[in-house]
């Protein structure tokens, strides 16, 4: 079925994140639809392809009515998305056409899943959340990883970042978690979601070369808690974060990533070793790229191709990247952006 040629709104559009995905649309040959708060912001960005431009505000859904007029598939790239996610998800009801997004929010992604999988589903309207570097990716590794196997005992995500340029909807969306949380942190263990107020662990991880051995934080949790454990059976999630990371996320006076191409990237690079147990065998996935802001651009415009092409492995509801497509497939579309490599 062809896709290219339609219309995708993009809510967000002039963030860091929504710039990469409007690049990434029209490269692709969609027609992206320029949607957020302020116009004359739209308008500039408008001017560099000539796009539609739809002005709109979450507290107003007539504005998001007809900024969604005629799309095909709206990708919500605005946090803070505990504030963002709801009403959009509610517009894209409204409209009829599926919804995407790149919330790394623990919290907001729980809300996706609680509060509009059965009306999507009864919609036939399919929600996609955390279609992203963070959630995304590390469900469509662990998802790849397992193969064939029903369900697991663990599964480990250790994020290897050579540093950690914070964008400020990244720290907008940290700030909102940190307050739903009242300054707890989250693990997942037996099968669920803990809220703990002692401080992580600190422990070495080993990961494949050039990184080697590196100190992490440990319990570092992440999106994956949510994306992982909403289809596959797995009752240990832990998520891991380099410790130079860590502390560049929560310097006060990080700079935000910085250009270095053409494209806008940033020159940070990632690495993410994903391994999954069972009883004595365990398999692993690892995955290598650059700017984990800019990656998800493609992670999310693939995602959309997919649902508007019907390559799906589910109609409708709310469904995480692992669920709603063939991970593998996925992954090797994504070769121009990333490598991935699978062992055990």
């Amino acid at each position: 079925m062809g896709t290219t040629g339609q219309r995708v709104a993009v809510f967000g559009a002039y963030g860091h994140t929504g710039r990469f995905v409007v690049a990434e649309l029209a490269e692709r040959g969609y027609l992206p639809v320029l949607v957020g708060r302020d116009a004359d912001r739209l308008k500039a960005q408008a001017y560099e392809g000539g796009w539609a431009v739809r002005a709109a505000t979450v507290e107003e859904p007539a504005a998001l009515d007809r900024a969604l007029a005629g799309a095909a598939a709206v990708i919500n790239c605005a946090g803070p998305f505990a504030t963002t996610a709801a009403p959009v998800i509610e517009a894209a009801l409204r409209a009829g056409i599926p919804y995407l997004d790149v919330a790394a929010e623990i919290e907001a992604n729980v809300d996706a899943f609680a509060h509009f999988a059965d009306r999507a589903r009864e919609a036939g309207m399919l929600v996609v959340p955390a279609m992203a570097f963070f959630g995304g990716l590390g469900d469509l590794l662990a998802t790849a990883a397992l193969g064939g196997w029903p369900a697991a005992d663990e599964a480990h995500i250790a994020y290897g970042l050579s540093s950690w340029h914070p964008t400020a909807g990244t720290r907008a969306a940290g700030a909102v978690s940190r307050e739903r949380r009242d300054g707890r942190r989250i693990r997942y263990h037996n099968g669920r979601l803990e809220y703990r107020t002692d401080a992580p662990p600190t422990l070495n991880w080993t990961f494949p070369e050039p990184l080697g051995s590196r100190t992490v934080i440990g319990e570092f949790t992440m999106a994956d808690v949510v994306t992982l454990p909403s289809h596959l059976a797995i009752p240990e999630v832990r998520t891991y974060m380099t410790a130079e990371a860590a502390r560049d996320l929560a310097a006060p006076d990080t700079a935000p990533p910085a250009p270095a191409d053409e494209s806008g990237r940033s020159d940070q690079t990632f690495l993410v070793d994903v391994r999954v147990r069972r009883g004595a065998e365990e398999r692993r996935a690892v995955a290598r790229g650059r700017d984990i802001y800019a990656v998800s651009a493609p992670l999310v415009v693939e995602a959309t191709h997919r649902v508007l092409a019907g390559l799906t492995r589910t109609g409708a509801g709310v469904a995480s990247a692992g669920a709603a497509f063939d991970a593998g497939d996925f992954l090797a579309a994504l070769r121009p952006h990333l490598t991935v490599e699978f062992s055990g």
